[in-house]
């Protein structure tokens, strides 16, 4: 099986057109219908629909499309690896980080792992809830950067700790609901779930931690401005961290609801394979990240 074939196959079912994807891989539209049923001979199988209006991977063709997709990345982090061992630090980095991250730790590290290393690009990518750890198991990222879950599987991933996080519970400016003082009254009126599923997310952490049934899912995002705009203009619920919920755009929209339970306790750290294949930038960047924190703690006031 040709890495070509593969690549072409690729590009057919990304794009839904031979002719597109010919374009984009510099190829003429024969050359790629050929890989591509080379693939389809060697497989006995068919792996594209072709019609009038583009082509469609079967069921056959998406299985290898995954796997096509996985070697790819795989072949990418291994010639970055190859380079960087051979004091090359060149190449790309991909993180996965919550808001939080984003706003308080990236910045200050990006300025300092950039600065060590400029040929090194950084990609971030926003996620609200990174619990399931699909991306960084997949090797679509490199670093995931979120509250660490309560259970992980022992050495699969390097784990560091980075920060405490306190999620706070927050409603509509206005909002009776503001007025709550335990838990349990905010068990029956939807929340906000952040995640991929509503048997996920941390306000079902939030109420588990104190033996309440989780409350119902109002709406399910996955992007802050989602997040940020379902629970300014309705009346669900949801948990923000209190950095965000204290900025003064948030106190504009959102109030702070001071339940005697208190906010939701977590961690914040950054996870990386624990394997071989980890590149010696992931390394550099785990340390540039507690740098970061480390002065944003002495830069944070004092607690009163």
């Amino acid at each position: 099986m040709k890495l070509t074939g593969l690549r072409a196959l690729t590009a057919a079912v990304e794009e839904g057109s031979l002719r597109a994807a010919a374009r984009r891989l510099g190829v003429s539209q024969p050359a790629l219908t050929h890989l591509i049923r080379d693939l389809e001979r060697e497989l006995s199988t068919t792996l594209l629909l072709r019609s009038t209006t583009g082509v469609l991977a079967t069921a056959q063709g998406m299985v290898l499309y995954e796997r096509a997709l996985a070697a790819e990345r795989e072949l990418a982090q291994a010639v970055d690896q190859i380079r960087q061992l051979g004091g090359r630090m060149a190449g790309a980095l991909t993180i996965g980080a919550v808001p939080l991250a984003v706003m308080l730790l990236i910045p200050e590290a990006l300025r300092t792992f950039g600065r060590e290393f400029p040929d090194i690009q950084l990609r971030v990518i926003e996620d609200l809830y990174i619990e399931q750890l699909t991306p960084l198991r997949k090797g679509e990222v490199d670093v995931a950067l979120g509250p660490l879950p309560d259970q992980l599987p022992a050495g699969e991933f390097a784990v560091e700790t980075l920060m405490p996080i306190a999620m706070v519970i927050v409603v509509r400016r206005g909002n009776p609901l503001a007025r709550a003082r335990h838990l349990a009254e905010l068990g029956a009126v939807p929340w906000v779930y952040t995640g991929v599923t509503p048997a996920s997310g941390y306000a079902r952490l939030l109420f588990a931690r104190h033996g309440l049934p989780p409350p119902p899912a109002g709406a399910l995002v996955n992007s802050t401005l989602g997040l940020l705009s379902l629970l300014a203009s309705g009346n669900c619920v949801g948990l923000l961290p209190q950095q965000i919920a204290a900025h003064p755009f948030a106190m504009q929209h959102l109030e702070t609801v001071s339940v005697v339970e208190g906010p939701l306790q977590l961690t914040l750290g950054a996870l990386a394979r624990a394997d071989a294949a980890r590149k010696p930038s992931v390394r550099h960047f785990l340390a540039h990240l507690h740098r970061a924190a480390h002065h944003l703690g002495e830069s944070a006031p004092a607690p009163v």
